[in-house]
């Protein structure tokens, strides 16, 4: 067994962080595995150096310890390049120019905009019935845009996928419930979905832990998966620590954050109590 704790070094940790470790720490060591150490670095406007060494103290002190140098996914552009043009093959991918101010405009003009569990909207597909000419030229005339996984292009070549997860059973897959998701972006060719799929193949991955509301997004990574003839993981989609008004722990929260715990004198063994009384109320 192989698990992975993949934060962003954009902030501190916070105790939904240490959940998350805890979790996919204990999980490997139970199995007699090992626990990877990823940082998910890829957004470099937001990334800030010092977080690196900040959330490998905070996971030492947490108890965590994890096997080999842990990788940074800004080291890695050229496996994504890879796996983009891979799909670009088989012509699962569309560029998309439009602005995020764009997409909310059209989406306001929609009767019935799409949304992710009626709450997040998901992108109505403009671009995409565009034709290969008008991409050329567009392209051509230096035009800003990202790459958009096709979806329904993908799932008919995929065919009937699903995903086992230990805490809600096999589930099939919903290739249209994220829509057609950025895979490359404007600004760096890659993105979340891609870059995720592709270091968890690379290093073996066999357990992906991580908090419920990422759930939604396995959709996309199991038909990714598929597609780029991966290994395919299982999961294990966790609850998640919430504030007191039952919202998800942001970075924002600093109050909340591991380095305020540690400065105010307190041990690892007060930060599992927390989370245990957390996820008990």
């Amino acid at each position: 067994m192989i698990t992975r704790f993949a934060p962003s070094p954009t902030g501190h940790l916070h105790l939904g962080h240490a959940y998350a470790a805890v979790f996919a720490h204990q999980l490997a060591i139970e199995n007699g595995g090992k626990f990877l150490l990823r940082f998910e670095d890829i957004d470099m406007t937001r990334v800030r150096p010092q977080y690196y060494m900040a959330m490998e103290q905070d996971l030492a002190w947490l108890g965590t310890h994890w096997d080999g140098v842990p990788i940074r996914q800004s080291d890695r552009l050229p496996a994504y390049a890879e796996a983009l043009q891979k799909l670009t093959a088989l012509d699962v991918l569309y560029p998309c120019f439009c602005t995020r101010r764009e997409i909310q405009q059209e989406l306001k003009s929609m009767a019935h905009a799409p949304h992710v569990s009626g709450a997040e909207e998901i992108y109505p597909g403009t671009c995409r019935g565009l034709s290969q000419t008008e991409r050329a030229d567009r392209i051509g005339g230096g035009a800003a845009h990202c790459w958009r996984l096709d979806a329904r292009a993908a799932f008919e070549l995929a065919g009937p996928l699903v995903f086992e997860d230990k805490m809600k059973g096999v589930i099939d897959v919903d290739p249209l419930l994220l829509g057609d998701v950025v895979l490359a972006r404007k600004d760096i060719a890659t993105s979340y979905h891609l870059s995720v799929v592709t270091d968890d193949d690379f290093q073996g991955v066999t357990d992906v832990t991580r908090g419920e509301d990422l759930l939604p997004s396995t959709h996309v990574h199991r038909l990714l998966q598929h597609l780029l003839k991966m290994t395919v993981p299982v999961y294990h989609h966790h609850r998640l620590i919430v504030d007191k008004a039952g919202k998800r722990l942001a970075k924002r929260d600093a109050a909340l954050s591991l380095a305020t715990f540690r400065q105010q004198g307190k041990k690892s063994e007060d930060i599992l109590a927390m989370l245990a009384l957390s996820l008990n109320s």
